[in-house]
């Protein structure tokens, strides 16, 4: 998979592409990525990216500034991005070529599922805004997801496209082993659940027995029982989603009835 994001500051992006278990990616060639200046399509000596918005009323003028949509459509262009109206975004059929994303707070909200459908595609295309944001002829344009990391606002689109990217990449053949990404939070539709290592014995707390014990079976049930206890503590809007899609296993649905009746204990902790 390639990304490509534009942005105005590329060495935000940079140091996540070059760390960790990303940079291990890229040197496998699993993952290719084009970090693109908006900058450098900006048309004065000063590289101008940004203007008032439009809309002041009797003197006064909309707070804030706008990034502008020429640099940003040149920018668009030069990776391969397709305009054309009734773009994803603006409620028509997506044009085929690269998916295209801007992060916003105001776009529909990041889960797994979008994630997982997000990790299918070649390439992605991150827009990063700024200050208030860009033109909406660029959305119309190009934009085929508006895409939102949680209900708060940020000052930086690129921590939200790196958000974002970090959650598709893994989900990548070859980024990480697939026995990793089993039993995470989320996948069944509930979190995931507590996991210990050594030593034994830490401060006086011991590993639950059951995952001394060796017995695989027993080691099922508790993992299983207590991600529906977190969820239903933590998340229990999640348990609601699963009793509304008709999706629960009779075994977790069985265990969500004890818990809610009061029978939350656990022999084997």
């Amino acid at each position: 998979m390639k990304f490509h994001v534009l942005t105005l500051f590329p060495e935000i992006p940079r140091a996540f592409f070059e760390s960790s278990i990303m940079a291990k990616a890229v040197l496998r060639g699993i993952i290719d990525y084009n970090l693109v200046n908006i900058r450098d399509f900006a048309f004065d000596k000063h590289k101008t990216c940004d203007d008032k918005p439009y809309g002041g009323v009797l003197g006064t003028r909309v707070p804030g500034m706008l990034m502008l949509p020429e640099p940003l459509a040149l920018a668009l262009d030069s990776v391969g991005a397709v305009p054309g109206p009734g773009n994803g975004a603006g409620g028509g059929t997506r044009i085929p070529g690269k998916r295209v994303i801007y992060v916003t707070p105001s776009g529909r909200p990041l889960d797994q599922d979008l994630v997982t459908e997000l990790a299918r595609e070649d390439e992605l295309v991150f827009v990063c805004g700024r200050y208030e944001g860009i033109d909406q002829r660029i959305i119309d344009l190009y934009v085929d997801d508006e895409i939102s990391i949680g209900d708060y606002v940020m000052s930086s689109g690129e921590l939200a496209a790196t958000v974002i990217i970090d959650a598709v990449y893994r989900l990548i053949d070859g980024v990480i082993s697939s026995d990793s990404l089993e039993d995470e939070s989320f996948s069944g539709g509930l979190l995931e659940y507590p996991q210990y290592t050594r030593p034994e014995i830490f401060r006086d707390m011991n590993v639950p027995e059951v995952l001394l014990s060796g017995h695989h079976e027993n080691i099922r049930r508790w993992r299983l029982r207590k991600r529906i206890e977190k969820t239903l503590r933590v998340r229990p809007d999640l348990i609601r989603r699963l009793r509304a899609s008709a999706s629960l296993e009779p075994e977790t649905g069985k265990i969500i009835k004890e818990l809610e009746n009061g029978n939350g204990s656990d022999p084997q902790d």
